[in-house]
C-alpha cells in the first residue's frame, strides 16, 4: 500500500505574525537539526488494572528500567523492572552498569502481568516487519532469560496463561516454554522465497496491513497460523551496489495479474502437537487477510476473500477438527471491500463489533455470534475512521471519525443501541486515543493548526486527568521562525464535484502581487492530504518555501477518503482519470486567483503523488510550468496484485485501466520542466518504473532532469539522502517555477 508523505496544516497561531526579528525556516533547520522533532506521545501502555500505566524510561542516572504510574496521581507508583536487572550476563569487563545492560526498544506484558517481553536490535525485513533479540522477564522469580540464545526472531507472542513464547524464525514457526526454556519447533518446512509459516509473505504485509500471520487460542493450548507457498511467485531482483562485483537481492514479488502464494490456515495443538488443515474451500486464488480465534477456544474464524476482493467471507472452523462450520458473515461489493482491524470479538461471547462501508460510509455495527445483525450503532454521513474499544458493562462505543469534517478527526463515545453519542474531543484538528483495558480512561495524542503534537489523559468521560506530553520545547523552538497559516478552502469543479484543499501563502503576502504556486498531491484512494494535523519535516520545508515567495496549495482529488465510500471509490477500474481532471481543475482554479501567477503553477508528489505529478505534466501540459515525481509508478502493471487489482481488477480483466493512463503512453506531451526521482533499492515502487520512463522520455526528445539514489529503498533516506533530496528539489523549483 502506497502510504502518504502526509503534508498536514500544523501551524501555530501564536507564531504566525511575521514579525521582522524572527527568522524563515532554513534547509539546515529542517534536515540538519533536531530542533523540530515532536516527542512521541505513545510511550506510555496501559496496566491491566485501569489505576496503572506504565512506561519504559531513563532513570536520573540516565538507565532504561520499567516504571508503574498511578492514572489519578500521575505518581511513579513502583519500579517493576529496576535498571540493575536489565544486565546483559554476555556483557563481561565493561566500565559501566550502561554498557552492560541489554538493548530495549519495546516491551509488553503477558495477559496476567507476571511476565514482561522485552525486545531490541531491531532488522529490518520487509519495509514494516523486522526481527528483534527478545528477553522475558518474570516479575515474581526477577530472573531475565534470553529467547532462542539470543538469536533474531520475529513477532513474539506470549500464550495466554504466560508460559509459553511463540515466534517465527528461518520461516518456521516456534514456541519457547518458559518455565525450563525448551524449545518446540511447530514446522520445519520454512524455507526463504519458498515457505513461509507464521508471517507474512511481501505483499500481505504491504497491502493488507499486518506483520503477524498465527494466534494463540484463548485457551493457549493451539496456535493457528498461516502457511504461505510462495514458491510459484515470480522472483523480483535487484542490484545493491558499493562492493566490487554488485549484489543481487530477490524476494517475491506478486505484480498485478501474476499468480499469488497459496495459503493454507493450519491449527497445531500444543499439548498433543497435532496438525490440522482448515477446511476453507476449495478455491486456492484467494487471499487470507487475518485469522482471529473467538473467546470460544476451539471456535476459529477465517478472513476469506476472493481474488477480486469484492466479496468477504469470515468462516467459522472447528479448532478440534479444522471442519468448516459455515459462514458467519459474507459482505459483498459492486467495487471492492477494503480490510481493517476495526472489529471486535467480546469478551461476553454472544456478540461483536463489525465495520463496513455498506450503507455509503464506513460505519459500527453490532452482531450476535451467529452473524446476524443486532443494530448499526453509529449513522450519517461521515466515516468511522477507527474503532477505539467497547466498555460492555456500561454498552459504550468508542471510536474515531471525520462526523465534523474530512479534515478533522474526533473521539466519540455511543451506546450499543446507537444512541446517546457523545463527542469527546473539542479542540479543532486531528485526535486519536488508546483505552485502557476496561476503558475508564484513554490516552489521547492530538495537534492541530493552533497546537504542537501532545499526549493527555482524560477519563472516559472525556474529562482532563493531566498533560503527558506538550512539546513545550518544539513549540518554543518554533516561535523564533516565521510561520504562514494555511487557510483550508473549497472549491466546486466544472463536473459539479466539491473539492476541499488548502494554501499556504508567502510570510510577507501582498494579495496585489501575483505569485507562483507550487501543489502537493498525493491523490491515492483513500489517502488525504487535507488534514489538520502536525507533520512536521515536510509541512516546514513548505514553510521554507513560502518564504521563497511560492504559495503551496494542496487538494484530495476524487478517490481520497473521509467522504465515504462513493466519493472513495469513484475511480474504481481507472486509477488516475478522475484524479488528474480533478488536479488540472485545481491548478486552473489557482490560475483564476487574482493574486496567482497562472504562467507559474507547479506540481510534485511521492509514490502515488509521483504518479500524479507525471500525469499532470503530460496530460495537462498546458497548466503546469514542472513537475517533480518522486519514488513514481508509471504504469500500475509493475505494481503488486493486492493494491492494484483491489481498485484496477487484473490487467487480464481490465487492460485499458492499466494502460490508458500510464504516463509512460503521454511522454512526448511534456512541456514543463520535470524532474524524476528514484531509490535504485526500492522494493515497493519498483526503480523498474522509473527507467520505463526515462526511456519512453528519451525516445520522445523529451528533456528531462533526473536523479537515483543508490541502495535507497521506498522513503530515501540514510546517510545524507534526505537533506540531498530536499535541496535537489528547492532549486529545481527555484530555476524552474
Amino acid at each position: 500500500m502506497f502510504r502518504p508523505i502526509l503534508i498536514c496544516c500544523l501551524i501555530f497561531c501564536s507564531l504566525n505574525l511575521a514579525a521582522q526579528d524572527k527568522k524563515s525556516v532554513a534547509l539546515e533547520d529542517i534536515f540538519k537539526s533536531s530542533q523540530f522533532a515532536a516527542q512521541p506521545g505513545d510511550s506510555y501502555a496501559w496496566m491491566k488494572n485501569d489505576l496503572f500505566y506504565s512506561s519504559l524510561e531513563p532513570n536520573e542516572a540516565g538507565l532504561l528500567e520499567l516504571v508503574r504510574y498511578e492514572v489519578k496521581s500521575g505518581k511513579k507508583e513502583s519500579v517493576i523492572i529496576k535498571a540493575e536487572e536489565l544486565i546483559d550476563p554476555k556483557v563481561k569487563d565493561a566500565d559501566s552498569l550502561a554498557k552492560k545492560q541489554i538493548e530495549i526498544s519495546d516491551y509488553f506484558f503477558s495477559e496476567d502481568e507476571s511476565k514482561v517481553v522485552l525486545s531490541g536490535l531491531f532488522k529490518p525485513r520487509y519495509r514494516h516487519s523486522y526481527s528483534q533479540q527478545v528477553w522475558v522477564f518474570d516479575i515474581k522469580t526477577r530472573k531475565l532469560s534470553l529467547i532462542k540464545n539470543g538469536t533474531s526472531v520475529f513477532i513474539p507472542t506470549l500464550s495466554p496463561d504466560g508460559s509459553k513464547i511463540a515466534y517465527v524464525f528461518d520461516n518456521n514457526l516456534y514456541y519457547t516454554n518458559l518455565s525450563d526454556l525448551k524449545e518446540t519447533q511447530v514446522t520445519t518446512d520454512g524455507k526463504w522465497n519458498a515457505v513461509i509459516n507464521g508471517l507474512p509473505d511481501w505483499v500481505y504485509e504491504e497491502e493488507f496491513s499486518f506483520d503477524r500471520a498465527y494466534e494463540w487460542s484463548a485457551d493457549g493450548k493451539k496456535i493457528a497460523f498461516i502457511k504461505f507457498d510462495e514458491s510459484r511467485v515470480k522472483l523480483f531482483s535487484m542490484e545493491m551496489y558499493g562492493t566490487l562485483y554488485p549484489t543481487k537481492y530477490e524476494y517475491k514479488y506478486p505484480k498485478a495479474g501474476e499468480e499469488n502464494a497459496l495459503v493454507k490456515v493450519m491449527v497445531y495443538n500444543v499439548t498433543s502437537g497435532e496438525m490440522l488443515e482448515s477446511d476453507i474451500g476449495k478455491e486456492t486464488d484467494i487471499y487470507i487477510p487475518r485469522i482471529h480465534w473467538t473467546n470460544d477456544p476451539d471456535k476459529l474464524i477465517v478472513f476469506r476473500m476472493n481474488r477480486l476482493q469484492n466479496q468477504l467471507d469470515l468462516i467459522s472452523i472447528d479448532g478440534k477438527t479444522g471442519k468448516n462450520m459455515g459462514y458467519l458473515y459474507q459482505e459483498k461489493s459492486e467495487k471492492f471491500i477494503e480490510i481493517t482491524d476495526n472489529y471486535s470479538f467480546l469478551k461476553n461471547g454472544s456478540q461483536w463489533i463489525w465495520s463496513s462501508d455498506k450503507d455509503g460510509y464506513t460505519h459500527l455495527y453490532l452482531m450476535d455470534i451467529s452473524g446476524k445483525l443486532i443494530n448499526q450503532v453509529t449513522k450519517g454521513n461521515w466515516d468511522v475512521t477507527a474503532f477505539l474499544g467497547a466498555d460492555e458493562k456500561r454498552q459504550i462505543v468508542y471510536f474515531q471519525s471525520t462526523k465534523e469534517g474530512s479534515e478533522q478527526k474526533h473521539i466519540y463515545s455511543v451506546s450499543f443501541d446507537g444512541k446517546n453519542m457523545k463527542q469527546l474531543t473539542t479542540e479543532t484538528g486531528t485526535h486519536d486515543a488508546t483505552f485502557s483495558s476496561a476503558c475508564s480512561y484513554y490516552l489521547l495524542n492530538s495537534s492541530s493548526c493552533s497546537s504542537v503534537p501532545q499526549a493527555r489523559l482524560f477519563s472516559a468521560e472525556g474529562k482532563l486527568i493531566r498533560v503527558l506530553q506538550d512539546n513545550k520545547k518544539l513549540e518554543t523552538n518554533l516561535a523564533g521562525f516565521r510561520i504562514s497559516v494555511p487557510e483550508f478552502f473549497t472549491f466546486t469543479t466544472s463536473e459539479n464535484v466539491e473539492l476541499k484543499g488548502w494554501m499556504i501563502k508567502p510570510q510577507d503576502f501582498d494579495p496585489q502581487k501575483k505569485y507562483p504556486v507550487l501543489m502537493y498531491v498525493y491523490g491515492g484512494p483513500g489517502a488525504q492530504t487535507v488534514v489538520n494535523q502536525w507533520s512536521g519535516r515536510n509541512y516546514l520545508w513548505f514553510q521554507y518555501l513560502a518564504s521563497q515567495g511560492y504559495i503551496i496549495a494542496s487538494v484530495d482529488n476524487r478517490g481520497t477518503g473521509g467522504r465515504g465510500a462513493a466519493f472513495r471509490q469513484s475511480t474504481y477500474k481507472q486509477m488516475g482519470k478522475l484524479e488528474t481532471l480533478d488536479q488540472i481543475e485545481s491548478a486552473k482554479y489557482f490560475g483564476s486567483l487574482s493574486y496567482v501567477d497562472s504562467k507559474r503553477i507547479g506540481i510534485w508528489g511521492w509514490s502515488y503523488g509521483g504518479y500524479m505529478s507525471a500525469l499532470c505534466i503530460t496530460k495537462g501540459a498546458e497548466v503546469f510550468k514542472c513537475a517533480i515525481s518522486v519514488a513514481p509508478v508509471t504504469t500500475w502493471r509493475y505494481y503488486d496484485s493486492i493494491y492494484s487489482e483491489r481498485y484496477l481488477q487484473t490487467p487480464q480483466l481490465n487492460p485499458e485501466g492499466y494502460d490508458e493512463n500510464s504516463p509512460v503512453k503521454f511522454a512526448g506531451k511534456i512541456k514543463g520542466k520535470y524532474l524524476l526521482v528514484h531509490g535504485t533499492a526500492d522494493d515497493n515502487v519498483h526503480f523498474q518504473n522509473s527507467i520505463d520512463f526515462s526511456d519512453a522520455l528519451i525516445k520522445a526528445n523529451v528533456d528531462f532532469d533526473e536523479m537515483f539514489y543508490p541502495n535507497r529503498n521506498h522513503g530515501i533516506y540514510g546517510n545524507n539522502a534526505s537533506f540531498h533530496l530536499y535541496s535537489k528539489m528547492s532549486r529545481f523549483i527555484l530555476n524552474n517555477l
